[in-house]
């Protein structure tokens, strides 16, 4: 499955993304809120993302983990993925990273809300959620901007470098308000 957006090109991981995803996830800027931590070489890599690469065999397919890549050059610039649940609940819950050189141009924000779009349109989703660290304030701007909602605190949920850190629940509904 591909995503198309203004400046970006959304294309489900391969193989062929090892070595890009591996540089992302080794960067200790994009690792600060992230509960991963930084693999130690590339073979950790590839047993982190092997599931995702496996999701795409399974029918229905209810993981998908996205490369995102600059329409104008190519370049890699990080990763997007949601998580489905098509129960009688209808929910999907979307993360995104992006290579640092990247933060602060909009490309989060043009990648969230195309996720939500694709969550209520192609894969009818009643709800799209994200959870965010608490004091990740440029992703909860981010989320903020796409019409996301917080509805809720979990307290020490994420284990972080040996801490246990806070998490804001952000979510939209299919009828909630949008400008996009």
């Amino acid at each position: 499955m591909e995503i198309i957006t203004e400046r970006l090109l959304l294309r489900e991981i391969t193989w062929n993304d090892l070595e890009d995803i591996h540089r992302l996830h080794s960067i200790p800027e994009v690792d600060e809120f992230n509960t991963l931590g930084i693999p130690e070489n590339l073979d950790e890599t590839r047993e982190l993302i092997r599931p995702e690469i496996e999701s795409k065999k399974a029918d229905p397919q209810n993981s998908y983990t996205w490369r995102i890549i600059l329409k104008n050059t190519g370049d890699f610039i990080g990763l997007a993925g949601m998580t489905l649940f098509r129960d009688k609940f209808r929910l999907g819950e979307m993360y995104y990273k992006l290579l640092p050189a990247f933060w602060g141009k909009g490309y989060a924000t043009e990648v969230t809300k195309n996720l939500i779009v694709v969550g209520f349109d192609k894969f009818g989703l009643h709800k799209v959620e994200a959870g965010v660290a608490t004091e990740n304030e440029r992703s909860i701007h981010v989320l903020e901007k796409a019409g996301m909602i917080r509805e809720g605190l979990r307290r020490k949920i994420l284990p972080i470098r040996g801490e246990w850190k806070d998490n804001y629940h952000y979510a939209i509904v299919e009828d909630d308000p949008r400008d996009y």
